[in-house]
């Protein structure tokens, strides 16, 4: 068809106005490398806990009659909507949930949580405000429209009509948990007492984000955050979910703790977890929208064992743990173990053993990437053994700013790409 140059002209200045108008990508500075788009929104994990079966004593071991639980969990990436994950895995009767209520908390983080009554959003399952989880089972929640923020507390208030029996938990939570007697879940918070710092049956909140996905932080006590500032969200995980955020929004993950204090590769330790291949499915690949996991793990294997575990029994794990990792499509991270000396089960023969499964996972080439923990910890006069600023006191666990040297020590083009 014959266009007159009139014609043409405006053709051109028409679509020269189009392109001004039209989306477009996110300039590279690499000209070889191809454009990059923002992640469209989906669900992914912005919060996590790994649970264990119930306590001998406790609530956990008691369960609860007409009780309202109220917990905070500190969300890592916010997200335009959000949904519970709940758990009855250790139960040993179908748990009632009759009413449950979210919202970001509202105070300065001293005392009970409270909250703005006006703000509450209740929660549903299948479109009624009640649920009915078995025995063994997880629950996942109809998604909530509720805007929340990046790095905030998120206050979850949980009615049960019981008796329950005993309740799944995570035992070593350093966040003060809440409860009252009757349905108090849209109170702002003065009828709650404090009930000491374990999490009960919530095991994880997915938020609707543009986020690139989620990484599992996989361990024991270390990577639980043991004596880490009460309700100060300081654990190596948190500082990690606080550099991630600095990261273009094409990068960010949300950070998901899958740490259980006294946790083992090699067996069941009861309130200290299964151990880490029999709870793998569920504290990795069941995580949603995860996309890496790192692995930290061994140290109380060679501890409670006292030499009688070798590293060809670590390693063998570990080796387990990256095929299963990548069958699942994942990409997985070693960390090294850190240094022990002085601690109450330190052995010359645990140590020996230590140094040589921080050899093989710095030198063996079979995982995707490595972090160095025992580089970033250790005293660099007297390197089996934790850097004194750095010490809890106990010659094993990281204080705050040992976890702060922790999340440096990882490398975030690595982890996120």
């Amino acid at each position: 068809m014959y266009l007159s140059r009139p014609l043409r002209r405006q053709l051109v200045v028409g679509l020269a106005a189009l392109a001004l108008t039209a989306p477009t990508a996110i300039a590279s500075p690499d000209l070889d490398l191809p454009p990059v788009f923002p992640p469209p929104a989906t669900w992914t994990g912005s919060w996590a806990v790994a649970v264990t079966p119930p306590g001998s004593t406790g609530l956990s071991a008691t369960g609860v009659t007409d009780t309202t639980l109220r917990q905070v969990a500190h969300l890592s990436v916010g997200g335009s909507s959000l949904r519970l994950r709940l758990s009855n895995v250790y139960g040993t009767k179908p748990l009632v949930i009759s009413h449950v209520t979210v919202t970001p908390r509202a105070d300065d983080f001293a005392g009970t949580p409270t909250v703005d009554p006006a703000k509450l959003v209740p929660v549903t399952f299948e479109g009624r405000a009640s649920a009915t989880i078995p025995v063994g089972t997880e629950w996942v929640s109809d998604p909530v429209k509720l805007a929340v923020p990046d790095d905030t507390d998120l206050v979850i208030s949980t009615y049960l009509p019981g008796p329950t029996g005993p309740l799944t938990q995570h035992p070593a939570g350093y966040a003060t948990a809440f409860r009252a007697a009757g349905d108090r879940s849209t109170d702002a918070g003065s009828s709650y007492e404090p009930v000491g710092q374990s999490r009960y049956i919530i095991e994880g909140v997915d938020v609707i984000t543009r986020a690139k996905g989620s990484v599992v932080l996989f361990g024991d006590s270390i990577t639980d955050g043991v004596v880490s500032p009460v309700d100060q969200n300081l654990r190596y995980p948190d500082q990690l979910a606080d550099r991630l955020l600095a990261l273009p929004k094409n990068r960010v993950h949300g950070v998901l703790n899958a740490g259980i204090s006294g946790n083992r590769l090699l067996s069941n330790a009861g309130t200290a977890g299964d151990s880490a291949l029999a709870r793998f499915d569920r504290d990795v690949v069941a995580q949603t929208g995860v996309r890496s996991v790192v692995l930290l793990e061994g140290i109380n294997d060679i501890g409670n064992s006292r030499g009688a575990t070798t590293p060809a029994e670590l390693i063998a794990v570990h080796r387990q743990f990256i095929q299963r990792a990548r069958q699942a499509g994942l990409r997985v991270f070693g960390a090294t173990l850190t240094p022990y000396e002085g601690a109450g089960y330190y052995t010359a023969e645990g140590e020996a053993d230590r140094q040589a499964l921080n050899q093989w996972i710095r030198t063996s080439g079979e995982y995707d990437g490595v972090v160095d923990f025992d580089q970033a910890v250790r005293d660099p006069e007297h390197p089996t053994r934790i850097r004194p600023a750095y010490d809890i006191g106990d010659k094993l666990h990281p204080n705050a700013e040992g976890f702060k040297a922790m999340a440096l020590a990882f490398d975030l083009h690595a982890l996120t790409r």
